[in-house]
């Protein structure tokens, strides 16, 4: 959440689509042989976009198609329009996938079994941490009521039963949204080039967001496939959750940022969310400025009384949240006290009902 005027800060970017969008029934071509596709998602966040770049793998001729979307019927019949329409003919020949988070990974295993053949693998391309975690994540059995997120986050001051409940009964949300994934895959480190329909495009890892993200950059045209760490008018969820309590994705996510600096401002951004735009130096400003706000606005709170990531989450977002976006501002105010603790800002103590409670120093 940003709470600058949104408008004042979008202001300060260029749309080079204006407000055209992709829908349902129709791509946008937004480079030669890079198409934008729009897929919708069952969230607040209710879109994602995808792209297709004109590709030769192994000499087998086609598209390479990064990002996937949920699995859910309404996006494999998209991807059927697609593959129908939209593919001049020619089959999907590669998979990249920037991050292991469900929007992203979904359909992958069913696009490379989908276009798999005798004559060409159609592979899954992405990082290895990315890869282990959506592996074991698609694969866990329903955590048992006690146990999980629900737990962590009480152990931060939810104390709505209602609201615990609610996030018990999620405990089959990843693998409900992503089924299977593939066992093989081929990995992308950071610095990496993949050459992409004549060109080569730079992998630049990310943290914080997710365990290692991949952005793709084409240095000859500018272009930027950002995923999730550059967004145009929200900022990036960055959370803390029950598997690394002490972790402090924050400070990650912020250092990664600075990966793109060198990057020259006439950039079109590619992001996973949004539109495409220019204005990737002040865009960098706009999140920086939006965290360092936000945490002095947390440390000001601990100078008040101890606080909790419960009592946090009206401080950072002052909008009514539904139980989805819940789980995203619990996990999110954790991080920004969490990155609070590690600088020595604060302190934090369980209280008397086995509560963190974080207490400027």
């Amino acid at each position: 959440m940003i709470s600058t005027d949104r408008t004042t800060l979008e202001a300060r970017l260029h749309y080079p689509f204006g407000s055209v969008l992709p829908h349902a029934e129709s791509l946008i071509d937004v480079a030669d042989g890079l198409r934008w596709v729009r897929m919708g998602l069952p969230f607040a966040l209710n879109h994602i976009n995808l792209w297709l770049l004109r590709d030769v793998v192994d000499g087998t001729e086609g598209w390479t198609v990064v990002d996937c979307g949920v699995d859910r019927p309404e996006s494999r019949a998209q991807w059927e329009w697609i593959f129908e329409h939209a593919l001049d003919g020619l089959p999907i020949v590669r998979v990249i996938v920037t991050h292991m988070h469900p929007d992203h990974i979904g359909l992958a295993d069913w696009l490379c079994q989908r276009w798999t053949t005798p004559e060409h693998t159609c592979r899954l391309w992405m990082s290895a941490t990315d890869h282990l975690a959506a592996r074991t994540l698609s694969q866990q059995a329903p955590m048992d009521g006690r146990h999980g997120m629900a737990d962590f986050f009480a152990s931060h001051g939810m104390t709505d039963p209602e609201q615990l409940n609610a996030i018990r009964g999620r405990a089959n949300y990843y693998p409900n949204l992503v089924p299977s994934v593939p066992r093989q895959y081929r990995r992308l480190l950071d610095g990496d080039r993949v050459h992409i329909g004549g060109r080569d495009w730079r992998c630049v890892a990310g943290y914080g967001h997710a365990p290692e993200h991949i952005a793709l950059y084409d240095s000859e045209r500018h272009l930027l496939i950002s995923g999730d760490m550059v967004l145009p008018r929200i900022s990036t969820n960055v959370s803390v959750y029950e598997s690394e309590p002490d972790g402090d994705p924050l400070r990650l996510f912020l250092t990664s940022l600075d990966a793109y600096t060198d990057l020259p401002e006439s950039t079109v951004v590619l992001p996973s969310h949004g539109q495409p735009f220019v204005g990737l130096h002040e865009r960098l400003k706009q999140l920086h400025d939006h965290h360092r706000d936000r945490l002095a606005e947390l440390l000001q709170a601990c100078q008040a009384q101890a606080m909790s990531a419960a009592d946090a989450v009206p401080v950072l977002f002052q909008r009514k949240l539904d139980v989805h976006q819940t789980t995203f501002a619990m996990g999110e105010a954790i991080a920004h006290l969490n990155t609070l603790w590690h600088r020595g800002s604060v302190q934090r103590e369980r209280d008397a009902a086995g509560v963190w409670r974080f207490r400027a120093v």
